[in-house]
């Protein structure tokens, strides 16, 4: 009897996330993701995940704060397959705060998702993990080094995703594997969607001189937890080499 592995991901139900659970659903994984707002997104996912195979996949709705019982979140989330091999933290927090709009409100609700969630949910899935001899990937951004202008709240999440991500590498070891991908231009932030100058300026920095497909980083993500056995505390970029030139 062949037995399906289980990734947890958070976040998976728009954008990257959307794209990473169907891309790991397709290679043999069952999902389990959660949302917040996006009820009507995440029940369609739902539904065409189990079509395609039955029992395959689960949603929970879920705000990831520090209300969060993150050790009753994990026993619920295990509990539906017997099993979870891999934690994505994929959710996010993406707006600008200057320095005269950094407040207690936008500092906690960008730091409770970006950085604040993964930390405790890699706490409570340690035991599980190193159980199954799993792995944790980290969703970072390559902005994080230079720094984004006029986001210096998601800059911190970020920059603190990427240290947590190589202290649990070390600390984990050797049961579980920790890395990090790090999206270049991907997709469009949504308020940039109609912006043509700012993404032509873009474009202009990417050595590829092309815009990244969503699917790039789910192929980096299958690749550290499938195939990337003697891989850890790394920070995969997937910018098109956008970085030669930032």
């Amino acid at each position: 009897m062949t037995i399906n592995r289980t990734v947890f991901i958070t976040g998976g139900i728009r954008r990257i996330g959307l794209i990473t659970s169907k891309y790991l659903h397709k290679n043999g994984y069952n999902i389990v993701t959660t949302y917040d707002k996006s009820a009507k997104e995440a029940k369609i996912l739902h539904k065409n995940l189990n079509s395609i195979r039955s029992n395959s996949c689960e949603i929970i709705k879920v705000s990831l704060n520090s209300k969060t019982d993150y050790n009753l979140l994990y026993k619920k989330i295990v509990k539906i397959f017997g099993r979870v091999d891999v934690l994505i933290n994929n959710a996010s927090k993406f707006y600008p705060t200057k320095i005269n709009m950094v407040n207690n409100k936008s500092w906690e609700d960008i730091i409770d998702t970006n950085l604040r969630a993964p930390l405790f949910l890699s706490k409570y899935f340690y035991p599980e993990l190193k159980k199954r001899k799993g792995s944790i990937v980290n969703i970072i951004d390559i902005h994080i080094n230079p720094p984004l202008k006029d986001h210096i709240i998601y800059n911190l999440s970020k920059a603190g995703l990427l240290a947590l991500t190589k202290t649990l590498a070390k600390d984990l070891a050797p049961s579980v594997r920790v890395n990090g991908v790090s999206p270049g231009a991907i997709m469009w932030p949504e308020s940039d969607m109609n912006n043509k100058k700012k993404k032509k300026e873009i474009l202009s920095r990417i050595a590829l001189k092309r815009i990244g497909n969503p699917e790039d980083i789910a192929k980096a993500v299958l690749f550290l937890i499938k195939d990337a056995d003697y891989v850890t505390g790394q920070n995969i970029n997937v910018d098109g080499g956008r970085k030669l030139n930032m």
